[in-house]
């Protein structure tokens, strides 16, 4: 969404199955805008890797793991969502704050305080101190 609000979009797969082995786009599940043979089920595992890349310009991608979960079941039938399974801090050395929009900022900063409540209890040391200084809020 935040691309399509620049009138921009990326020509790739969003994400695909993940296998085994180092098969890393093993199916048969995959997200991507033509061809879906397989509907995404419960259980599964994809990447999010969703990247702008500018010719002669400069290129940008994120990813993360991800697995289906059923979220909810109405008359209109059984909707999933996405449960993200990566859970690790940006990079602060790459974030340029000034450029961000309020809401981006909120969603980085609660993403950030959700790694800090998940992980920071397994940490010590200056491992942690490092940790505690990469999810504080920007």
């Amino acid at each position: 969404m935040p691309l399509w609000l620049e009138g921009k979009d990326y020509n790739h797969g969003t994400g695909h199955g993940v296998g085994s082995f180092m098969n890393v786009h093993e199916g048969p599940q995959n997200i991507r805008k033509d061809m879906n043979p397989q509907e995404l089920l419960p259980g599964m595992i994809c990447p999010n890797e969703p990247g702008f890349y500018l010719d002669n310009g400069y290129g940008i991608r994120l990813e993360n793991l991800i697995a289906v979960k059923e979220a909810e079941t109405t008359p209109f039938g059984t909707f999933y969502e996405f449960e993200t399974l990566t859970l690790c801090p940006f990079d602060r050395e790459l974030i340029l704050v000034e450029l961000l929009t309020p809401s981006e900022k909120q969603w980085l900063n609660d993403y950030h305080q959700w790694c800090e409540k998940l992980l920071a209890p397994d940490l010590e040391g200056d491992t942690k101190e490092w940790f505690l200084q990469q999810v504080k809020p920007l």
